[in-house]
């Protein structure tokens, strides 16, 4: 299965909170395991149960309640805050999630979020905003992230650009981690250890 993404349409999942922690994304009682695959059953756990009981679920928090659906999750400013654990973005990508938007991220979270196939996109607050607004009213709007652009767009024009490194932008439109993208350069470096 590629891990490349190159442009997401899609409907969004509205969590409008500010300052989510990654305690809070995957509880640390769940770092037990170094498989990146099955931490997507416990995201957001100690908000999706009561008294931690699968058969309990708070029916109002957004990944409960079947409204909601789609690759893309909406969240409010300074999401990814506190440890620096990776799990926290191999549980947004197991749950089925490409994309996060937000008006700021955590730095560590930022670059685990890339270094998974997990595309963190940085808008203004009044775009957010909008963004939220659209997605509430009407469940069914789809929201198209454009990596090869850059730009993330509503259904009626709106949109707005976004910044990611040349690097990290080649890395994700390929699928590329650190190593692939070394050894896609693999002519280059073998011609520059022949000018010595």
């Amino acid at each position: 299965m590629s891990k490349a993404i190159s442009i997401i349409k899609s409907t969004a999942v509205p969590l409008n909170v500010e300052n989510v922690d990654t305690d809070q994304i995957i509880p640390a009682r769940f770092l037990k395991a170094t498989n990146r695959e099955g931490f997507g059953k416990n995201l957001f756990r100690d908000w999706r149960y009561i008294d931690n009981d699968e058969n309990k679920p708070h029916k109002d928090f957004v990944l409960n309640d079947s409204t909601w659906s789609g690759k893309i999750l909406l969240t409010g400013k300074n999401f990814g805050c506190g440890s620096s654990r990776e799990h926290a973005a191999w549980a947004i990508k197991d749950y089925g999630f490409d994309v996060v938007v937000s008006s700021f991220f955590a730095d560590i979270f930022r670059n685990n979020a890339l270094n998974n196939f997990l595309l963190p996109v940085v808008v203004s607050e009044k775009f957010l905003s909008e963004l939220f607004e659209a997605v509430t009213s009407n469940p069914s709007t789809e929201i198209t992230v454009d990596l090869p652009a850059q730009t993330i767009s509503l259904p009626d024009g709106r949109s707005e650009s976004f910044q990611i490194s040349a690097y990290k932008k080649t890395c994700l439109l390929n699928g590329y981690d650190d190593i692939n993208y070394l050894l896609s350069q693999r002519e280059k470096i073998e011609a520059f250890e022949k000018t010595f």
